[in-house]
Parts: C-alpha cells; sequence; structure tokens
C-alpha cells in the first residue's frame, strides 16, 4: 500500500482543524470553480479518489447519484466519513489508488481532490480510471498546481519585517518527488509540469475539456481576509476531461 501519513495522530488532529475539514465544500477555496466542472450527476455511477472525509461523495448524492463509492488509503479518514453520514448508495473502501481494482466501464464520473499529485505512476492511474468509465464518461480532479509543487519548501518568500514579499518557483522543469513538511509530518508529492498534467490525460485517452487556476470566490475572502494572497499565485490546478463517447 502507498505511503500515507493521514494516519499519524499529529497530521489527522492538524487536518481535521483546517476549514474545509470543519465547514466542508463551502470553506474550500477551490470548490465553485471544481463544482462547475463536475457534469450532470443524477443517477449515475460516482468514484472519488482519495475521498478523505467524504465531502464530494455525499455532493454527489445530494445532487441525485444512483451509487457512490469513496476511495481513500487512510481509515482514520475513513472512519470519519461514515461518522459523517450514510446512506444505502454510499460504500467506501480502504485502498491507495495505486493499489485499487474495479470492474470496468463501471462508472460515469471519477471525481479526485488533491490526491493525485500524491500518486508516483500517474500514467498507470489514468489508465485504470479510464478502463473503470463508461463510454463517455468524465473525470474531474484537482491537484496541486505546479507553481505549488516545484519547490520542496513550498513557502513565500519573506521580507525582513516578514511580509510576504514573492512566491519563488525554481526546478520547474525538473519533474519528480518532492519531500515537504506538511501538517507536521513528512510527505512526499510529486511535482509535473502543467505539460505534463495534460499530456497524461490526453495519452490515457481522454479529451480535455477545461483546465482551470482557481481563486477564492469574493464571498470567502470576505471571510478569511487572510487568503488574499491566494490570489497572487496559483495553488491549484482543475482539469475536466472525458472518454470517447464510443470507447474509441
Amino acid at each position: 500500500m502507498a505511503d500515507n501519513r493521514y494516519d499519524d495522530a499529529v497530521v489527522f488532529t492538524n487536518y481535521s482543524r483546517m476549514p474545509r475539514s470543519v465547514g466542508g465544500l463551502a470553506e474550500a477555496g477551490e470548490w465553485t470553480a471544481f463544482r462547475e466542472l463536475l457534469p450532470e450527476l443524477r443517477g449515475k455511477r460516482v468514484l472519488d479518489l482519495g475521498c478523505g472525509f467524504g465531502w464530494h461523495c455525499r455532493h454527489a448524492l445530494e445532487q441525485g447519484a444512483s451509487a457512490v463509492v469513496g476511495v481513500d488509503v487512510s481509515e482514520r479518514m475513513l472512519e470519519r466519513a461514515r461518522a459523517l453520514g450514510a446512506d444505502a448508495r454510499l460504500s467506501y473502501v480502504h485502498a491507495a489508488i495505486e493499489d485499487l481494482e474495479l470492474p470496468p466501464a463501471s462508472f460515469d464520473v471519477v471525481i479526485s481532490s488533491l490526491a493525485l499529485h500524491y500518486v508516483a505512476d500517474l500514467p498507470k492511474v489514468l489508465a485504470q480510471v479510464r478502463a473503470w468509465l463508461r463510454p463517455g464518461g468524465a473525470l474531474v480532479f484537482s491537484v496541486e498546481h505546479p507553481i505549488f509543487t516545484a519547490r520542496a519548501e513550498q513557502d513565500w518568500c519573506l521580507g525582513p519585517d516578514g511580509a510576504r514579499r514573492h512566491w519563488p518557483v525554481d526546478r520547474y522543469q525538473d519533474e519528480g518527488p518532492r519531500t515537504t513538511t506538511w501538517m507536521g509530518a513528512t510527505v512526499v508529492k510529486h511535482h509535473r509540469t502543467v505539460a505534463t498534467w495534460v499530456d497524461s490525460v490526453l495519452e490515457a485517452g481522454f479529451r480535455l475539456e477545461r483546465l482551470v487556476e482557481p481563486q477564492p470566490p469574493p464571498e470567502l475572502l470576505e471571510v478569511h481576509p487572510d487568503w488574499k494572497d491566494e490570489r497572487r499565485r496559483p495553488m491549484m490546478l482543475l482539469v475536466s476531461a472525458r472518454g470517447d463517447a464510443h470507447g474509441e
């Protein structure tokens, strides 16, 4: 199974305190943009890769999905997801994305929020996703933006007074793992350029529909004025794509 830091007590506690962990999708700065990329979910079978607390799973149910499967490598995450609400249409699977085995053509929509940058073998996973989708099925995912993952430090350059001067970018073309500190633990993320993210989707047999670099909406900036600097550089990259309607 892939490396899992979310079952670490310190990481899980810190993650649980984040606004998006407490307030759900309404507190996620990219949610407005992500939601606009989602296709019609009514009557659809939905797979959520890296489902965390299950916020996106429950949104799919609210939109009328016929069945939803949430997958996560963290048992702590899944325990919280189950505690937040059960539904006969909803099931959770404890597995790493890379190790997941599912029947072909078993889903209409696959979503993933901030999980695929932890995956080492992206072509393999995207090929699996393509196989799990029915012809014409949709893939919508978010990852940390390559501007954000290029440097392992993932932090602002500060002036003598502690003010954020700029976001430094270095080794952008040098793709590969980045060992960084996050939520009180050492984690490995995989840096890829924007071009590689796009090419990987295309090479897996998808048709690219949208590429979005979101920023927090005005209403969230009013609630979290400290997020204003998130408009100075992209933190996330959102992608929507579809398989060929004829499965070719």
